[in-house]
């Protein structure tokens, strides 16, 4: 790899660190609200190393020659959300202990806002721990959001293309330079995250408490700052703004940038943002009705924990009200199906994103109209545009290396002595960003903290390569990626 590339890569990082240095900050002021200066020292130490080595990789200075070539683009966006997990992983060293595993399992899932978490007795834990795994995923999840609009795209795995507005819709105008949508982009977050504080507020929950929530709801990321998750609060509108949060954390985050634009209708007319509400809302009124039948509960509580759960798990966020492995069987498999489904691409949410699914239809049902019309020419659209064949080719490889990644770390892991059931489920569960697996160990009373160090590590890397979409991190695995 060139020198020049290099260089660059390391200029980059080094902003990168040098960020989360400042961000470490925040948990310092947080313990000083809170009067627990003992906990300080952790974060400071944390800061300053993180900024010590972002400086010395910035201090070499802008290379002159920056144009990056696609490849170069896999390796920066891979080591870039390796290193910040590195780095982020020290104050969970330093101030609560924890082992080398464990910390970096901890902060990969927090930068990838997985949600899957090693620590219990959160309700005790010190504050500044709290609002630092809830600020990784907030972190993470703009990161995410910026690289599924400006970097996937170009590497021919992310499907965006497929979400811009039209041409008649102004596209131009909504959309004029990168720069411009990642202003807007960021506006966006930050200002869906503020109303989010004010609405958990609003609806009870304490300001810290609503803080944290706010920063891993928006995330899709499932981080709580209680071991009951959202059961700590009984109130039926803190769990409805929870579900309110995590769906526009779920939506296209590159249509709210039309709509800031002007374009008010972008996130209506969008095929895909109509294809995840329906399927969402067919999903509670599926397994809410079966929940009243079969239980005691008032049909209004039971859509409610319907939706909270369902919302969760379907959008990859990972909160919990109450045990849902306990419902079932009926619910247990299709909490485990919806998983898989993911929320909107470019969006904070994992999964396979639903457009892969509406574009699977569309392709089934192609394919059924050829067989009855061998001769016809059948049009093929999705949202508006064309499907060629690269979109189709992406997207087609994009699933089959999503099963095989999952069948594969879920194998990896049983070799570790892990249950069949913990470990497909924990290995589905970390490739789709969702954070709670099934059963006993790893579902949604419980965490991972009792896995052997080696699953830890392998299901870490299962992170990484659901959240960068599997083919980025994959193809740095080719001998041929290495060659000049």
């Amino acid at each position: 790899m060139p020198l020049s590339s290099l260089r660059i890569f390391a200029f980059i990082n080094g902003i990168f660190l040098v960020t989360l240095a400042l961000s470490m900050l925040v948990p310092v002021l947080t313990l000083l609200i809170f009067e627990q200066p003992q906990g300080i020292n952790a974060f400071l130490w944390s800061s300053l190393i993180t900024a010590l080595v972002g400086i010395a990789m910035i201090a070499q200075g802008r290379p002159q020659q920056t144009q990056l070539r696609p490849r170069d683009m896999y390796m920066l966006t891979v080591s870039s959300w390796v290193m910040v997990s590195i780095f982020a992983a020290l104050p969970f060293i330093f101030a609560e202990r924890a082992s080398i595993t464990d910390a970096y399992f901890e902060s990969m899932s927090g930068i990838t806002a997985t949600g899957a978490t090693v620590f219990s007795g959160l309700d005790d834990m010190s504050p500044g721990t709290l609002i630092w795994r809830s600020l990784l995923h907030w972190l993470g999840g703009i990161g995410f959001i910026g690289m599924a609009v400006a970097i996937l795209p170009m590497l021919r795995i992310g499907g965006m293309r497929l979400f811009q507005t039209e041409s008649s819709d102004r596209s131009e105008k909504v959309m004029p330079r990168s720069h411009m949508v990642a202003k807007y982009m960021v506006l966006a977050y930050v200002g869906l995250s503020t109303l989010a504080v004010l609405a958990f507020w609003l609806a009870g929950m304490g300001l810290f408490d609503a803080i944290n929530h706010a920063m891993s709801a928006i995330a899709t990321g499932g981080f709580s700052t209680s071991d009951s998750s959202l059961g700590k609060w009984q109130a039926p509108a803190i769990h409805w703004v929870a579900v309110l949060v995590m769906v526009l954390g779920s939506l296209p985050f590159v249509l709210y940038v039309s709509t800031l634009r002007g374009n008010y209708r972008a996130l209506l007319r969008d095929a895909q943002v109509r294809g995840f509400l329906l399927l969402l809302i067919g999903s509670w009124c599926v397994l809410a009705g079966w929940k009243w039948l079969t239980t005691d509960l008032h049909w209004l509580d039971a859509l409610r924990l319907v939706a909270v759960n369902i919302t969760s798990i379907m959008t990859t966020t990972g909160f919990a009200v109450g045990d849902y492995h306990l419902w079932g069987p009926f619910a247990s498999m299709m909490f485990f199906y919806l998983g898989f489904v993911g929320g909107c691409s470019g969006s904070t949410a994992g999964g396979l994103k639903i457009f892969r699914f509406q574009v699977a239809y569309i392709l089934l049902k192609a394919n059924l109209k050829q067989l009855i019309h061998p001769r016809a020419v059948i049009k093929q659209q999705y949202n508006r545009h064309r499907l060629d064949e690269d979109i189709v080719r992406s997207i087609l490889a994009f699933a089959f290396f999503y099963t095989i990644t999952i069948a594969t770390l879920a194998l990896a892991v049983a070799m570790c002595g892990v249950d069949w059931i913990t470990a497909l489920t924990g290995a589905a569960a970390m490739v789709s960003g969702v954070g709670p697996g099934m059963g006993e160990m790893v579902g949604p009373a419980g965490n991972y903290a009792t896995l052997p160090d080696l699953a830890k590590w392998l299901l870490s890397f299962g992170m990484l390569l659901g959240r960068l979409e599997i083919l980025t991190v994959l193809v740095l695995l080719f001998p041929a990626f290495w060659r000049h």
